[in-house]
């Protein structure tokens, strides 16, 4: 993190990336937001209250409900020099406008030969646990890592939320941004004390590719991502308590994975779980065994362990839905099944 000395203050996951949008807005008067909702009401998500009011709607403009229109306008702006934060309320919606993502925001430069450039971020919601059902709960972490031409983060602490949110603006390459709906820190969502930790008042930024060890241990390395990252967490505390150790890292970055820290940890713990709220087929949990076994095999002394949602819609009701999510009670398991083998 390159920080200056500077005051400290708690924030919720929210209340962070407002910080944020509102700080790069000052910086650079080419910086707008655009989407759903994003104007008076505030963003669905909190993410940008008040920032109608200080900025107006021509750099906080409410759009209709057509991703596919809005969001080629943003791509656009960015090939003429604007740079647009623009907001896919839902990351479930990533269907309607994929043309427009895929083909457009991930392969322009390439396809240019480098001379259009899209500073852009796509912000989105993700994430289940409160009942919003198969078409309002997902994830797809690996769906936006599979593509080449675009940066895909996922942080889950306050702190790390602003500052990538910055670098990701500061960036000359589109972002995709997600933000987990649970770590906001909203009052009508459950609340977590994951989701309010101390952030830098000033503007900082926290690099795009790296991993963070958020635990150091030596028993077992537990790889997470966002809520999976603070179940990780709740499990390593619990099982600390019967004299096992675990590393826990917060992987942050989906596209492009860090993996020198990951090999680093295996090296020192020998062995691995991998806890992904991202379906299991194809995820982020195959990627980073694949990594590991191609690159650190042999520091294993065990097979790697994946946990992730099955391969089925996420369930409307809450006790399924629960069911198919990891919990810290599942990683435990799957840690004491490692170490006992």
């Amino acid at each position: 993190m390159e920080t200056t000395k500077q005051k400290i203050k708690k924030l919720t996951g929210s209340k962070a990336m407002i910080q944020a949008l509102e700080q790069e807005m000052n910086r650079d008067s080419n910086i707008f937001i655009m989407g759903e909702d994003v104007g008076k009401y505030g963003g669905i998500f909190g993410s940008t209250t008040g920032l109608y009011d200080k900025f107006g709607p021509e750099r906080v403009m409410d759009t209709p409900i057509s991703e596919t229109g809005f969001i080629g306008a943003a791509i656009g702006a960015a090939a003429e020099g604007l740079r647009p934060v623009v907001e896919l309320m839902f990351v479930d919606f990533h269907g309607v406008v994929m043309d427009q993502i895929y083909n457009h925001m991930a392969k322009i430069h390439y396809m240019s030969g480098g001379s259009v450039k899209l500073p852009i971020v796509l912000l989105t919601a993700v994430g289940g646990g409160y009942s919003d059902a198969a078409q309002h709960s997902q994830t797809l972490y690996a769906s936006f890592g599979h593509l080449p031409g675009l940066k895909v983060v996922a942080p889950t602490f306050p702190s790390d939320i602003k500052g990538m949110l910055i670098s990701a603006i500061r960036d000359e390459n589109p972002v995709i941004f997600m933000f987990h709906k649970t770590l906001q820190g909203l009052g009508w969502m459950d609340q977590l004390e994951a989701s309010l930790g101390p952030v830098p008042e000033e503007a900082y930024t926290i690099p795009l590719n790296k991993a963070k060890v958020v635990r150091e241990g030596t028993d077992v390395t537990i790889v997470g991502v966002q809520m999976m990252t603070v179940e990780a967490l709740k499990a390593a505390e619990q099982l600390s308590k019967q004299g096992v150790e675990a590393e826990v890292i917060d992987l942050r970055s989906i596209k492009p994975i860090d993996k020198e820290t990951i090999l680093n940890s295996i090296a020192k713990t020998n062995r691995l779980v991998v806890v992904d709220e991202d379906y299991f087929s194809y995820g982020i949990t195959a990627e980073i065994s694949a990594i590991v076994a191609s690159e650190g095999f042999h520091h294993l002394k065990a097979p790697v362990v994946r946990l992730a949602v099955p391969d089925v819609p996420i369930p409307y009701s809450r006790v399924l839905e629960k069911h198919v999510i990891p919990s810290s009670q599942n990683i435990m398991d799957a840690v004491e099944s490692l170490l006992s083998s």
